[in-house]
């Protein structure tokens, strides 16, 4: 899989990443997590704003082997969307799916 073919970040509702200003800013992020829950580990609740300047974010790596859209712990979701959790899960992966 190359660069290109990496599903996007579509959505990041997360206001308080210091990767989310006007959408997602990081060149990629990871998801992990345990118990039914897909965390955007690259979450970073920091009051200054990182990441680049001009960036289209993609998924990195994906640790959810037991997602429906996990392929050898690459995501094959066309893209993905960002958003809150439940509880102390800050930064989750919206498109998570269980298998």
């Amino acid at each position: 899989m190359t660069t290109l073919e990496m599903p996007h970040v579509s959505e990041c509702t997360v206001t308080d990443c210091s990767y989310n200003h006007d959408g997602c800013h990081a060149y990629a992020i990871n998801v992990a997590g345990e118990n039914g829950h897909a965390d955007c580990t690259t979450f970073i609740p920091l009051s200054s704003k990182g990441g680049l300047d001009r960036v289209t974010s993609m998924v990195g790596a994906c640790q959810r082997a037991d997602c429906t859209h996990n392929k050898d712990l690459e995501c094959t979701a066309p893209e993905i969307r960002v958003g809150l959790g439940a509880s102390d899960h800050t930064a989750n992966c919206l498109t998570y799916s269980p298998a």
